[in-house]
């Protein structure tokens, strides 16, 4: 079970407000997550604690297919972001890098600041006041969270099979 303070995003986030285009020149997550979503909250990856919960609308990630955005979120230490309904790149490329997403539809039942506990593996999201449920994540994709991505993934399936 995961718990963390909620931070609220409308709809249609998309990949350059959380991580701005002049910053792509970087592969450093540190200097990545310092200027994630900074277009919108100045200063936020200084407000941010290990933990937090990005709860938002309706078609999160939108945009360029840059795998910068979920590595600017994980790099503040979120590791679950819960939306209405996410980009599908944006989806795919969250789980490669061991972002966990949950599609939900809690943002009109959650205050920013509050504290919601996630389940990964049953959906379960839990505040003082609600209980809802996400659309489950597929068990290779929470397999993905767990090996740390892709690339650790497949890491460990390669010295499985001895190459």
């Amino acid at each position: 079970m995961l718990s963390g303070r909620v931070w609220k995003f409308g709809d249609n986030i998309d990949t350059d407000i959380i991580i701005p285009a002049r910053y792509l020149g970087h592969t450093d997550p540190k200097v990545l997550g310092k200027h994630c979503m900074e277009p919108l909250i100045p200063g936020f990856a200084r407000k941010v604690r290990e933990g937090d919960i990005i709860v938002a609308g309706s078609n999160f990630g939108c945009g360029s297919s840059r795998e910068h955005a979920p590595v600017a979120i994980l790099a503040l230490g979120i590791r679950v972001v819960i939306a209405r309904s996410f980009a599908r790149i944006f989806y795919r490329n969250s789980f490669n890098k061991a972002l966990a997403l949950l599609e939900a539809d809690v943002y009109d039942a959650v205050d920013e600041g509050e504290t919601i506990e996630v389940d990964l593996a049953s959906g379960l999201i839990k505040t003082g006041r609600i209980e809802a449920r996400a659309k489950p994540i597929p068990p290779f994709m929470l397999e993905l969270i767990r090996e740390g991505g892709l690339m650790s993934h497949l890491r460990r399936q390669l010295e499985e099979e001895g190459r």
